[in-house]
């Protein structure tokens, strides 16, 4: 939706080729009718008859299901923006890296899940990979590739979600529509767990890991509640570069749009001196273990990261459902990342395999944890 907002103002600039959903068909089919794309794809297949009935006149083709997203990924492009939210993104983001010279990358399951896969076919197929992630479009724009060796650092920065200051027996009995309730940010309910237990921010660190050539053990995490410095880099030399604005998706998705220029974003503008001032803490690792589990899983390799993400995908869908308690997330993620082969695949098809079995043990967890209530 922010990505089709500046769009919008940019008439002249941009023609849409595709455009894919998950299952809200009534947004697809009213964004499809205004932009007039060759196709518009909804993930749910039974979904298709009213995206069909939906277009029915408009010239825009309406199809639906897995398959269907892959084929609207291979269009012929300038440029895909790749933000289909979870494991379900990989094989459309991966078809897209084959057949588009520019991939926007606002998937961060696709690094963790495949991260060496995902990134040895952007190196076979020359394709140009910009982050969109607030934090890791930050640290693009102040990474200098060229001295990459100079770089000593990259700190990701943390808004600390709504329950940096709440005790475990607070969050205990947290609700979905408290855990979904983003001090700074809009975003979807997924993503907005994600970032009340913090595991976004561990999944952001895997990321990091294979976008920008720094080891593991140089890459920090820092609370910043503002999240109006979205990231940093330091260098050898003691130097620190910021990239710093308002919490607003739309400017680091217009740095990908307009790059390797820049385009105008309408809104409020940054005005440091009306915040006064900026601050910053250490994330506590007792009531956010989702740091230590996805830094754990990195330094193991192998299926670790697939199998982290596949378990919080299924945790946060049970969370959202009334099905499990908050602290119940992480505990599901740990249990089964103890419980999960961890094998090292090489292909996409050996990644889905694991990460299908990282989902049943998980589902098997929380039943047995039901149960046992």
């Amino acid at each position: 939706m922010n990505t089709l907002d500046l769009i919008r103002q940019n008439p002249d600039r941009f023609n849409i080729v595709a455009l894919t959903a998950g299952k809200n068909v009534d947004a697809l089919i009213a964004q499809a009718r205004e932009f007039k794309p060759n196709v518009a794809v909804i993930a749910d297949p039974d979904c298709y008859d009213q995206l069909a009935e939906g277009l029915n006149g408009s010239g825009v083709t309406a199809a639906a299901g897995p398959q269907a997203l892959i084929e609207a990924a291979e269009q012929s492009a300038d440029l895909v923006l790749a933000a289909i939210v979870g494991a379900a993104g990989l094989a459309p983001t991966l078809a897209a890296v084959r057949n588009c010279p520019t991939v926007a990358l606002a998937n961060k399951e696709c690094l963790v899940c495949a991260g060496s896969i995902f990134m040895e076919t952007v190196k076979e197929y020359g394709t140009t990979l910009l982050p969109v992630d607030s934090e890791h479009s930050a640290i693009f724009q102040v990474f200098d590739a060229a001295l990459s060796d100079s770089v000593d650092r990259i700190i990701l920065t943390a808004s600390g979600g709504p329950f940096r200051e709440w005790s475990l027996d607070r969050m205990a009995v947290a609700t979905p529509a408290e855990a979904t309730a983003h001090p700074n940010w809009s975003m979807g309910a997924k993503i907005s767990v994600d970032s009340a237990t913090m595991m976004n921010k561990g999944l952001e660190l895997i990321e990091a890991h294979h976008l920008f050539p720094v080891a593991e053990e140089k890459i920090e995490i820092l609370v910043h509640p503002q999240s109006v410095v979205h990231s940093l880099v330091g260098y050898i030399d003691g130097s620190v570069l910021a990239q710093l604005g308002l919490p607003d998706m739309r400017t680091p998705i217009a740095y990908a749009l307009a790059w390797p220029d820049r385009m105008a974003v309408p809104g409020e503008r940054l005005d440091l001196a009306d915040i006064a001032s900026l601050t910053f803490e250490a994330p506590d690792s007792k009531r956010f273990p989702a740091l230590r589990l996805a830094r754990e899983a990195l330094q193991v390799g192998g299926a670790a990261p697939t199998i982290l993400n596949a378990a919080n995908e299924i945790a946060v869908a049970r969370f959202l459902a009334g099905e499990i308690g908050f602290l119940d997330i992480l505990n599901t993620v740990e249990e089964t990342l103890a419980q999960c082969r961890n094998d090292h695949p090489t292909t996409l098809d050996e990644v889905m395999a694991l990460d299908a079995e990282a989902r049943r043990l998980a589902q098997t967890w929380i039943a047995v944890g039901s149960a046992a209530e």
